[in-house]
């Protein structure tokens, strides 16, 4: 069974993946649904080509994947909620599971975000089914995915608009430093909106 799938998502990815690559911006929406899903797509590569091919557009490119990545997310995400704590209670003891529920709920945006801007192979689904285990509210998850999609994808965009679709293996070469200093640009904005918001409704208060 285990060697049989793979020979199927191989034919799918073979017949499935041209078919919907020749819908341009609609198409990489569903290629990114699909991702987010459940088969496995090099979106990296097809938003490269897009990006490379049709210049202009490079912009409703990366909100059409980002869309897309953030509704195919709610299949794990659903999956999480219906019955993931049972599956994690079998693997950790209940104490442990709490910890992890407090750690995820102090900062649920950002620890969705984060691994949404983090290339392959980042466990993304795991976050994603952790997001429903602990109940994470669906517009907030929503949200933190298509903001750590966007971040990603613009950033592909950019670099493959100044050096090409060679821009994918820059990327999968040197991942870690540039997430790491996109992503602590997006944690100190978030910082400094969520401040904002606080001051705002500390002077409503008064």
């Amino acid at each position: 069974m285990k060697s049989f799938l793979p020979r199927i998502m191989a034919k799918l990815n073979l017949v499935l993946l041209p078919f919907l690559a020749k819908f341009g911006i609609w198409g990489l929406g569903a290629l990114a649904l699909l991702d987010s899903s459940t088969l496995p797509v090099p979106m990296d590569a097809f938003l490269a080509f897009s990006v490379w091919n049709d210049k202009g557009h490079f912009l409703l490119y990366c909100l059409s994947a980002s869309v897309g990545s953030a509704l195919g997310g709610l299949l794990p995400y659903g999956l999480g909620r219906a019955g993931g704590e049972l599956f994690l209670l079998k693997r950790v003891n209940r104490e442990r599971f709490e910890r992890m529920r407090t750690r995820f709920e102090r900062q649920e945006f950002l620890a969705m975000m984060i691994p949404s801007m983090l290339p392959p192979p980042t466990p993304w689904k795991a976050f994603v089914f952790a997001a429903g285990v602990f109940e994470m509210r669906v517009i907030p998850f929503m949200l933190s995915v298509f903001c750590g999609r966007m971040i990603r994808w613009l950033v592909l965009s950019l670099l493959v608009l100044k050096l090409g679709p060679g821009a994918v293996t820059v990327v999968e070469h040197h991942a870690l430093p540039v997430v790491g200093i996109v992503g602590a640009l997006a944690v100190a904005g978030f910082a400094w909106w969520w401040l904002r918001r606080k001051r705002a409704g500390k002077l409503l208060e008064d």
